[in-house]
Order: structure tokens, then C-alpha cells, then sequence
């Protein structure tokens, strides 16, 4: 009696995610951190106007004051414990390094010019070119200066060293605006990347490695 042959069955391959679901969790949760806490700093900024202009009540959340304080100060903590898990895994994980870097001015420069003439792939969605890896290192340090100079805001007796080294309150108050607006600029312009090529939303919903549709921008 022959033996039986052996199985020739090959298990289905399944496409890498380009994006892990602990990056996708922490990602969309940043985003919802960010969005409270502009929006509630909207109306917390129109109490105390810094420049000779203010918010339109209809995009800031709060309500009012103390409302605006405490959707802020909730939004805070999620910002800093989940931008702190998301810094530990990119760290432990080595996907810091691999992703983000190297990246430098002539780079920044030839990735940006071949953007703008429509030239850069996106055939990978798991590899940066290096204009994303400069805004997003960018929007890491921005995130950052913006926690500080906001615990300044909060607590000034209380972080007095923070304080100083941030040049005194009001211009902790400064650096705070100008923090969340180059964060604003970030997003908007990430939302229009996001409608540009829009492979990479479904990605970060779905984590899907697709990278058989090779499209430019």
C-alpha cells in the first residue's frame, strides 16, 4: 500500500500591515486628543485674547470657560499618556529609527520638489519619504512644546523651572499659540496628503500593506 502523499496545500499569504494596530490605535486617538484640545483652547483663548483677534464660538467646544477647561485638561492627559505609549512602542519596537530616519535638508529638499512636480511614489505605504519623515519628527517636537508651555499655563508656580526656561509666562503663552497653530497647519496639510492619496486612510483603518497600486504625488 502506497503512502499517502504529503499535502500540498500552501497557507494564503497574507499581505504585511504597513500599519501595526497599536500605531492605528494610537494614532486616531492623538487625533481626537488634538481635536478637543484646539477646539476647547479656542474658547479658552477668547476668554484672554494673546493677539487682536478671536475664535468664532461656533468652532470651539466648551460652551463656556470652566466647560473649555475641563474638555482641555481631559484632553491633555489622553495626549500625554497616549502620545507616551506611542513613543515607547515607536522606541522599543526600533520602528523609530527605521521609519523616521535618516533624513536631512538635501533630502527634505529633493523628496518636497519631486512632490511638487508629481513625481514621488507612494508605492509603499510603509516607507516615509523624507518630507514625511521631517513633519512628522516635526510634529513630535511641536506636540511636546506644546505640553510644556501648556503645564506653564496650568501650574506657573509649580513648574517655576519649566517657566524659565520657556522665558516667563507670556511667552510660554506664546510659544503655547504659536505650538498650536503650526499643529493646525500640520493637520490641514496632512488632510489634504490624505485626500491626495487616499490608499493611506485605509491603511491606517485597516492596516493593509497595499503596494501593487503604485500612485504619485
Amino acid at each position: 500500500m502506497s503512502a499517502l502523499p504529503a499535502s500540498t496545500s500552501v497557507i494564503p499569504h497574507r499581505p504585511a500591515a504597513s500599519h501595526p494596530r497599536w500605531l492605528r490605535l494610537t494614532h486616531w486617538l492623538n487625533a481626537l486628543a488634538v481635536l478637543v484640545m484646539v477646539t476647547s483652547g479656542w474658547r479658552i483663548y477668547n476668554a484672554s485674547p494673546l493677539y487682536d483677534f478671536s475664535f468664532p464660538s461656533s468652532i470651539t467646544l466648551g460652551g463656556w470657560l470652566g466647560g473649555a477647561l475641563q474638555w482641555h485638561f481631559a484632553a491633555m492627559w489622553l495626549l500625554v499618556f497616549n502620545g507616551l505609549i506611542y513613543l515607547t512602542f515607536n522606541i522599543a519596537s526600533g520602528r523609530l529609527w527605521q521609519r523616521f530616519f535618516p533624513v536631512g535638508p538635501k533630502g527634505v529638499l529633493h523628496d518636497l520638489w519631486a512632490a511638487l512636480r508629481g513625481r514621488l511614489s507612494h508605492a509603499d505605504l510603509a516607507h516615509y519619504n523624507q518630507v514625511q519623515r521631517a513633519a512628522y519628527l516635526f510634529v513630535m517636537v511641536d506636540i511636546i512644546l506644546l505640553v510644556a508651555s501648556g503645564l506653564v499655563l496650568w501650574k506657573s508656580v509649580q513648574f517655576g523651572l519649566l517657566r524659565e526656561l520657556l522665558g516667563g509666562y507670556e511667552t510660554a503663552r506664546h510659544v503655547h499659540f504659536i505650538c498650536m497653530a503650526l499643529l493646525v497647519a500640520f493637520v490641514a496639510v496632512h488632510l489634504v496628503m490624505v485626500a491626495l492619496v487616499p490608499r493611506t486612510l485605509r491603511a491606517m483603518v485597516l492596516g493593509n500593506k497595499d503596494s501593487g497600486n503604485k500612485e504619485s504625488v
